[in-house]
């Protein structure tokens, strides 16, 4: 039936409005993050989705696993990496668009314990890790792969306790699987970041190792070649917002964008 002319009308403003106004699209960002980053991170990406409508996937894993998923074709738009070497190898193989790379946060290494009634220890040469350990096992992340357990090997060995600690190393596939076996008292001790041990109030930080026995801990970020839209790039750029770096600053890691 046609319409009349009163209802044709009573239309023509709506329709100017659906015509006129801007179309609102949302998009996807999928970010591959190491595993330490996750509270943090999932704030930020919060804040970032209620602002903007976009929405944020996030992966969190080893940077190793990480990496080498990108690189075998992974369809991520940003890679934060726990240790620069991961994000060499990504560079190396040119998925880094447009030289979007930057040093975003930092972190430090401590040893942390199951429970609170823990006496704290000093972490240095004379440590008697063993004895500390009792037969019992020492929580790593993979110490030839993953970045925490790589920096935890690298402190151990700068402060000869390695080779007597070695057996002992429970190793897992990233270092909240570490700071998990700690938690649930599947192992007594372990070696993770700082943040972790921060996230978890089942734990005790007894030690914290000397700055100089580890390589300097950086999170470097980059934008891949895979970011297709404005929203992958507006995702990146606000992981160096004053917002972002107040909520990363919470968790302890220490801003260096």
């Amino acid at each position: 039936m046609p319409l009349s002319r009163l209802s044709r009308l009573a239309l023509a403003p709506l329709l100017a409005v659906t015509l006129t106004a801007p179309a609102v699209h949302a998009d996807e960002v999928v970010v591959f993050a190491a595993a330490s980053m996750k509270n943090a991170l999932d704030a930020v990406a919060a804040g970032f989705e209620a602002e903007t409508g976009h929405q944020v996937t996030i992966s969190y894993a080893g940077s190793n696993q990480l990496a080498r998923q990108i690189i075998e074709g992974a369809p991520a738009d940003i890679f934060i990496s726990a240790a620069v070497n991961w994000m060499d190898e990504v560079e190396k193989a040119g998925l880094i668009a447009d030289q979007r790379r930057s040093d975003l946060f930092g972190n430090s290494l401590v040893l942390i314990a199951h429970g609170a009634d823990v006496t704290p220890v000093e972490i240095g040469p004379d440590l008697d890790l063993p004895a500390l350990l009792g037969g019992e096992r020492l929580a790593m992340a993979l110490v030839d792969a993953v970045p925490a357990g790589q920096y935890g090997k690298a402190a151990l060995e700068t402060l000869d306790l390695w080779s007597g600690v070695e057996p002992l190393v429970a190793q897992s596939d990233n270092v909240r699987a570490a700071l998990a076996l700690v938690s649930t008292g599947e192992a007594p001790f372990g070696i993770v970041y700082a943040t972790d041990a921060a996230a978890d109030d089942t734990v005790t930080v007894v030690g914290t190792f000397p700055a100089d026995s580890y390589p300097a801990i950086v999170y470097p970020g980059a934008v891949l070649t895979g970011a297709a839209d404005a929203a992958d790039r507006a995702f990146y750029e606000a992981l160096s917002s004053d917002a972002a770096d107040a909520i990363f600053k919470a968790e302890g890691f220490a801003i260096l964008n």
